[in-house]
């Protein structure tokens, strides 16, 4: 067997550090406004447990709706590694077009029934009413934040993670200055706003990043927002693999829904505790995430040479610089434990639940890891059918059944954990097995 050739250090991170500094910038968003809103003067439990539903809920909805991000830069790297991007020139605008007339539909849809749809999170009462408050201005930018990832998607598939890290920069820098601003108030200037206050901070981050990623569009990528039809044929296959991705984003937050439903119905305290958790387990996230958009990345490239054996060579260093990672930001959690807590709530009986489980969050980040990067591996190689299967099967053979189980036993916020750790082993295992089988061999032939 022919020794397979090393990617370097060097070259990954290139790609991967940028990466990593605008996925971060997304939870980064949602942590500021978790951290400014707990420390309000006025119902900071209630403001707290609002904000957490609604954003988990605007999440859930990015989320599903982000999937075409992944498949436009699986396509793109495909047609760049195989040198044929001139073939593909039109098809960005066109999925951008979709993807905003789609997130348009659906923010008209939720905002008509959003205080319905919130009462299935189990809100009521201020709760209710802060969600709802929160949810319609901050939904507003929802069209933004599908263009910004659109284009965040092009970029990737051209091996660019540079300027997507200046947008989001910028973006997570403003809304940080616009919480404070906004929130708190300036006296004799801006009164405070509360929750809505975060809610307006983020729409205008978001607005700005919108008007920085359409420049850097059009004057750094060889493709326009020009709409010409007939549709390109790739438009078929992309929307097919953005519909598993769909399915597959779908069935995740069933089960982030299902965490925050049950969080709220355990009462304030539990929902405003399972919010920090939640928040500081995708700080985690996404800033793995930046090795696995290197995954996603480079597997399309390598696919669209043909070259399996640096597939296989690209899991191996991925994997050990993210499990690197993850011990090394679960060592500072733990040395931080009582102070990470602090920085987002006041209130004792929220901080002792958030401590009993902050633990959970934090040794899961290991597996959470590997299951990332198989995430980023299997979309740039666009195979989204078994990241679709690895997602129904993780939740509804481990999570749902982890959940229920935990309840039946009042444990509580640890059923909620216990669920989330049963459900990453899972995904993490599944991609595991299947990659080993199907692209080893390939590796060696």
């Amino acid at each position: 067997m022919n020794k397979i050739p090393k990617i370097s250090f060097r070259h990954i991170n290139k790609l991967a550090i940028p990466a990593i500094i605008s996925g971060i910038a997304e939870p980064l968003l949602s942590i500021t406004d978790t951290a400014i809103v707990g420390n309000i003067n006025v119902n900071p439990i209630e403001a707290l447990a609002a904000v957490g539903i609604a954003g988990s809920f605007i999440s859930a909805i990015v989320w599903i709706l982000a999937q075409t991000r992944s498949a436009i830069s699986a396509i793109i790297a495909q047609y760049f590694g195989a040198g044929r991007l001139k073939e593909i020139s039109q098809l960005p605008a066109q999925i951008i077009g979709i993807n905003v007339l789609l997130s348009l539909f659906i923010y008209a849809l939720t905002v008509f029934f959003v205080e319905h749809i919130f009462e299935l999170y189990n809100a009521s009462g201020m709760i209710l009413e802060k969600s709802v408050s929160y949810y319609k201005i901050r939904a507003l930018g929802l069209p933004l934040t599908l263009f910004v990832f659109s284009v965040f998607g092009v970029f990737r598939g051209l091996q660019n993670t540079f300027w997507p890290m200046v947008i989001s920069i910028i973006g997570a820098s403003l809304n940080i200055v616009l919480d404070f601003a906004l929130v708190f108030g300036i006296e004799g200037y801006i009164p405070a706003l509360h929750v809505e206050g975060a809610a307006w901070a983020s729409v205008i981050a978001q607005g700005v990043m919108t008007l920085l990623a359409l420049i850097l569009l059009l004057k750094k990528t060889p493709f326009s927002l020009k709409f010409h039809l007939p549709m390109h044929p790739e438009i078929k296959r992309l929307l097919s693999l953005s519909i598993n991705l769909v399915i597959r984003a779908i069935s995740l937050n069933i089960a982030l829904y299902l965490a925050n439903a049950y969080a709220t119905k355990y009462g304030a305290h539990y929902i405003a505790a399972q919010t920090i958790a939640f928040q500081i387990w995708l700080f985690f996230a996404f800033f793995i995430d930046g090795y696995s958009s290197v995954g996603n990345i480079m597997s399309g490239k390598f696919k669209g040479q043909k070259d399996y054996s640096r597939i296989w060579r690209l899991s191996k260093q991925l994997n050990k610089y993210t499990l690197i990672i993850a011990v090394l930001l679960g060592g500072i959690c733990f040395i931080f434990y009582d102070d990470i807590g602090l920085m987002f709530s006041k209130e004792q009986d929220v901080l002792s639940l958030f401590y009993n489980i902050f633990w959970i969050v934090i040794i899961m980040q290991p597996v959470n890891a590997m299951a990332f990067v198989f995430d980023g591996i299997f979309k740039g190689l666009a195979e989204a059918v078994i990241l679709r299967n690895t997602l129904l099967a993780s939740t509804f053979l481990g999570f749902i059944p982890a959940l229920l189980i935990g309840d039946y036993f009042d444990l509580k916020l640890y059923a909620i954990w216990i669920a989330f750790f049963v459900w990453m082993i899972m995904r993490a295992g599944i991609l595991l097995i299947i990659f080993n089988k199907r692209f080893l061999p390939k590796s060696i032939t």
